[in-house]
């Protein structure tokens, strides 16, 4: 179980550094406002994984009890949407844009509920933990829930971490973001070779 605790927080560091919509609104409160904002934000975002990792772990225990074949069924639709995840990658712009949140005034408060509104009303969420942790659960261990709990546990602190170092060195590091023409295409084609990695990992044996 420790080694597949380890394997998973290695897949969520290489997620949560790679550009996706919730660590740029991070880094671009961070920017535009300060750390503390975008630390009320990722703590928000994370508050709301809470609940996405209830239900895949309640509803993939129930599923599964009975129905071992659905595992099988799960692992390959979960690979298929990881792939269909790299592809929209591919096809989006790799641009990483600032002026859009400069205008934002909002209390700490507010920026934290902002963050666990955006996570609970974002399906896809739901629908990323369920490709996801359940290629982590292993056969004949700690019941499926408590597996699902201790994977998505990993995920939550795994990703504050990584966006709180981002939002605390998003000031220091604007500048060379807004200047540099590669980093916004490395960090793309980065999120692209690890959704395809995993999808690979899955479908394997």
């Amino acid at each position: 179980m420790i080694e597949s605790l380890v394997s998973f927080a290695f897949a969520t560091l290489l997620l949560a550094i790679s550009p996706g919509p919730d660590n740029i609104f991070v880094l671009t409160q961070s920017v535009a406002r300060g750390s503390k904002y975008g630390i009320a934000i990722a703590s928000g975002l994370i508050t709301g994984c809470i609940v996405h990792t209830s239900v895949v772990a309640f509803g993939f225990a129930i599923v599964i009890r009975d129905n071992e074949w659905l595992l099988y069924a799960i692992k390959i639709a979960g690979a298929i949407y990881l792939l269909y995840l790299a592809y929209k990658i591919v096809k989006s712009d790799a641009s990483i844009e600032f002026g859009a949140e400069k205008a934002s005034n909002k209390s700490l408060w507010k920026l934290y509920k902002v963050g666990i509104t955006m996570n609970l009303l974002n399906p896809k969420v739901t629908l990323f933990f369920l490709a996801l942790l359940p290629q982590f659960v292993i056969a004949n261990s700690y019941p499926d829930w408590i597996q699902i709990y201790m994977l998505g546990g990993v995920f939550m602190l795994v990703s504050l971490m990584t966006f709180y170092t981002i939002a605390l060195l998003a000031g220091k590091a604007a500048s060379f973001i807004k200047s540099s023409r590669w980093f916004a295409p490395a960090m793309k084609w980065t999120q692209i070779i690890v959704f395809i990695g995993i999808a690979v990992a899955i479908l394997i044996p």
